[in-house]
């Protein structure tokens, strides 16, 4: 997929921009910093993993995770209390970000459409698990600079055996 070209005056984010806002994201995962991470989203955000390739609807079909910003704030809390047993012993987590590309561009709006790939390495219970995905944020341009609006991330494997997600990508 190539980068759509957009007159520099319509341009939201320059691809800098962008990725450093994916790229922070996956540190602050990895760091299990999740209220940063939260603090990354608009409150009127989205973050959705698809079960099957190509899902066109989140709402209306079964998905691994369909959040809004007040799911994400629960699933921030469940990750911190001590007695969430699906999360002992904790997740440790290496998000690599790469082949990013601009997507479409909604000066009007703000936004920006952004592709990625990812790869995370999960540790957890003695067992090494590997994810792969590809990823699309659309960000906006918020006065606290670009925050996310909605994170669509296709798991190679959605469709395989998942055996117990307890990770963020």
């Amino acid at each position: 997929m190539s980068a759509i070209r957009q007159p520099a005056a319509t341009l939201v984010a320059t691809p800098d921009e962008a990725a450093q806002v994916l790229y922070r994201e996956a540190r602050l995962l990895d760091e299990a910093r999740y209220d940063e991470w939260l603090s990354l989203y608009t409150p009127d955000c989205l973050y959705w993993v698809p079960l099957e390739a190509n899902q066109r609807d989140g709402v209306d079909t079964v998905s691994i995770i369909h959040d809004d910003y007040r799911l994400l704030e629960v699933r921030v809390r469940q990750y911190r209390h001590p007695r969430a047993h699906a999360r002992t012993p904790f997740a440790r987590t290496v998000h690599q970000v790469g082949n990013i590309v601009l997507g479409e561009s909604d000066a009007a709006q703000g936004e920006i459409t952004v592709h990625s790939n990812l790869v995370m390495v999960e540790f957890r219970a003695e067992r090494l698990r590997t994810w792969g995905a590809l990823v699309e944020h659309r960000l906006r341009r918020t006065e606290r600079g670009l925050a996310i609006v909605r994170k669509r991330v296709d798991l190679v494997s959605s469709e395989g055996e998942l055996d117990g997600i307890a990770v963020l990508f």
